[in-house]
């Protein structure tokens, strides 16, 4: 543009920073989207082999989460532990964020004459705001308590194997510390919307302990199978990357390797 060409480090420097910011967005918009809409919708996707019935019911927010898992995955193979655990920081904050603007949108005036259920008449234009207000709000708290606890497991178990292996089998640290941390959600979003929350409704006619459990193994379910279906493009992605970033994320690995030959 300006008739030079900027120095190699500069552009590589710029390049890891631009598919840092990428990765970072599309795992902050989605952990966004996913808060907000999280139990505004419950999917039914209940099948049956032959005789048998198998219930599979997920709420909507659960679809877009197993990609926060593979941006974590992606920054944390290229770019560390630490900047893995910065991202997941900045989540959190973004969760308070999401429940201060709720807050704020929720006090502003004018205010509705609100109902026993702390809802609008369902005819009142900010029936919608107030409704999604109501769903959102614990279940943020509960998503905030879970999302914490299961990304720091996430990245911990990746570092863990990453280190027991010395950097090879990426198809395990990629899906053990997806699988570990996606239980840990699963079981902790569930339980705490459930106890402190209404915005999880038992079908009548079924038990608490049943509802809860097929809620939370189909989301699990739906986790695990999402995980393993991005192992490949993990994999693909990892190869594409290390070389457009000129990174080698088992660098560690070879350095230590080569010292214990010389040694």
């Amino acid at each position: 543009m300006f008739g030079f060409d900027e120095d190699a480090d500069v552009k590589i420097a710029r390049r890891r920073e631009v598919v840092f910011i990428i990765l970072s967005g599309v795992f902050l918009g989605t952990l966004a989207v996913l808060n907000i809409l999280g139990l505004s919708r419950q999917i039914d996707l209940s099948f049956s082999l032959g005789k048998l019935h198998v219930p599979f019911v997920v709420f909507v927010g659960v679809l877009p989460y197993p990609i926060t898992f593979l941006c974590t995955d992606f920054i944390s193979e290229l770019y560390g532990r630490r900047r893995a655990n910065t991202v997941v920081w900045v989540g959190l904050l973004l969760n308070i964020w999401v429940l201060f603007i709720l807050w704020l949108g929720g006090v502003l005036p004018p205010r509705p004459e609100l109902g026993p259920e702390g809802l609008p008449d369902i005819h009142h234009p900010n029936y919608s705001f107030f409704y999604i207000r109501k769903l959102t709000g614990m279940a943020t708290v509960a998503s905030m308590i879970a999302y914490l606890t299961a990304q720091f497991v996430d990245v911990q178990v990746f570092h863990l194997l990453k280190k027991l292996t010395r950097g090879k089998a990426l198809w395990l640290r990629n899906n053990g510390s997806t699988l570990t941390s996606q239980m840990v959600d699963s079981i902790a979003v569930i339980l705490i919307t459930y106890s402190f929350s209404d915005a999880i409704h038992i079908h009548p006619g079924d038990t608490i302990t049943h509802g809860l459990v097929i809620l939370i193994l189909s989301n699990y379910v739906f986790k695990m199978v999402s995980a393993l279906l991005d192992t490949l493009p993990f994999y693909i992605g990892v190869k594409k990357l290390s070389k457009y970033l000129h990174m080698d994320p088992n660098k560690e690995f070879r350095e230590e390797n080569s010292t214990e030959k010389h040694s």
